[in-house]
């Protein structure tokens, strides 16, 4: 099952990348990354800010064991075949365990139901992140808990320190769990370990690299009002707006709400917590990559809970449980065969290149390997690979310096405005840059 939907990860990938449906935000951002350590350099980011290294920004240190896949195969592709594999691995620990304890059919349902979840779906259709590693690490972890392999469990999660600087929560949640499982010396040192490292991370070694010498995202707690603020504040924050609430019940439902009956699912406390006090409105949100390191916590949840029932509950109520939980499981997949983005691959359109990608295509083919490039957010991804790329418009009003510029004239409106790119485009035009060639949208020129 793994190798289903590792096909199909690739190709909803794969197939919005050749439509110009990535972006250089994030996608550009990680493969230029990526490109630097598969050239044994610093993880260095041009798209983020002219000589800015990416460790600066968020701690991702694993992105490191893509590299010697992308020196041999120097494409953005690379990076969401990567992806798709990875979230493709992390189903079979769920449907291995849900197989031996409740047979075929039943395991069948939840691993489609899980392969098909929105987490996973929306995760594969927004181009590639550093989390997809954290899936099968929880997912391994996961079954070993469930099985009382407590050493295993716990070195199958110790990799989370190394995916983002959020996850060593996750990881001392994971030792508070078999710590109340008995495992207490275990259990103790896995927390230890964990907050030293988020301390390590977040206190020394993001700031050493970060130009301003301090953690960037801070500011998305809202804690203008100080420590006291932040902590009353709180409480309020983690149920309101309704927002979050929505969100809640889009995670749960898919299951009939029955993996909120296992201690497993208490794994999304962390990532939930930190979500639901920021101010980023974006973290509330079915969608965009933020709840694929969920998805594994809540049908091992799932499962978990089933197997509760059927040790705990007659014979006949655990059939109509588990009926409940399996039509569940149907309805989520038959939802994320139809739906988007997976249902995407059933319209004839995306297997179509479009004019649009033809044309920005032509004139990007223009531009010689190695160029300096000024690329718009859709076109940055298609250049990564063998240039250098910033990012246009340009963020401030001084000179530019890069040779080539590419952009698109249906200006998105992510991640400036139309307004600013037109104004932008209006004023190189005027100055230092004269057009080479136009397809279509978009535009391409070179410096006098």
């Amino acid at each position: 099952m793994g190798g289903v939907f590792f096909v199909i990860y690739t190709l909803v990938s794969v197939t919005n990348h050749l439509r110009l449906g990535t972006t250089g935000y994030d996608l550009g951002i990680f493969e230029q990354a990526i490109r630097a350590y598969a050239h044994f350099e610093a993880p260095v980011s041009d798209l983020k800010a002219p000589g800015f290294v990416l460790l600066g920004d968020h701690f991702h240190p694993i992105l490191a064991t893509i590299a010697p896949v992308y020196r041999l195969f120097p494409s953005p592709i690379t990076l969401m075949v990567a992806q798709a594999a990875l979230l493709g691995v992390s189903a079979v620990p769920i449907v291995r365990v849900a197989q031996r304890r409740f047979g075929a059919r039943t395991a069948t349902a939840i691993g489609v139901a899980y392969g098909l979840s929105w987490g996973l779906q929306t995760t594969v259709d927004f181009d590639f992140h550093e989390v997809v590693f954290a899936v099968p690490l929880l997912a391994f972890s996961i079954e070993c808990l469930l099985t009382q392999r407590w050493q295993a469990a716990v070195w199958w999660a110790a990799p989370l320190v190394l995916v983002k600087e959020d996850l060593p929560f996750t990881l001392a949640a994971i030792g508070l769990y078999v710590f109340c499982k008995g495992q207490r010396k275990l259990g103790l040192w896995t927390i230890a370990g964990a907050l030293a490292s988020f301390l390590l991370i977040l206190l020394v070694i993001i700031p050493s690299m970060n130009p301003a010498g301090q953690y960037g995202f801070t500011h998305d707690l809202g804690s203008g009002g100080g420590l006291w603020d932040l902590l009353t504040s709180a409480p309020e924050r983690l149920v309101a707006p309704q927002q979050k609430l929505f969100l809640l019940a889009a995670l749960f439902a898919p299951t009939a709400f029955l993996a909120l009956f296992s201690p497993v699912t208490a794994l999304v406390i962390p990532t939930l917590t930190w979500r639901f006090i920021s101010v980023n409105q974006s973290y509330w949100v079915v969608g965009f990559h933020y709840s694929a390191v969920l998805m594994p916590i809540i049908y091992f949840g799932l499962v978990d809970a089933l197997t509760s029932g059927k040790r705990m509950l007659p014979e006949g109520t655990f059939r109509r449980v588990r009926r409940v939980a399996v039509v569940a499981c149907v309805v989520m997949a038959v939802v994320g065969i139809t739906g988007e983005p997976v249902g995407k691959l059933l319209k004839p359109q995306t297997w179509q290149v479009s004019q649009r990608a033809t044309d920005a295509q032509r004139l990007m083919d223009m531009i010689p390997d190695d160029a300096v490039v000024a690329a718009s957010n859709n076109l940055a991804p298609h250049l990564t690979n063998r240039c250098r790329i910033t990012l246009f418009p340009h963020l401030n009003a001084s000179e530019p310096t890069e040779e080539w510029i590419v952009t698109d004239t249906r200006f998105p409106n992510w991640p400036f405005s139309a307004e600013w790119m037109a104004n932008d485009l209006a004023r190189v035009r005027a100055t230092t840059y004269r057009t080479v060639a136009q397809a279509g949208d978009f535009v391409l020129l070179r410096r006098i």
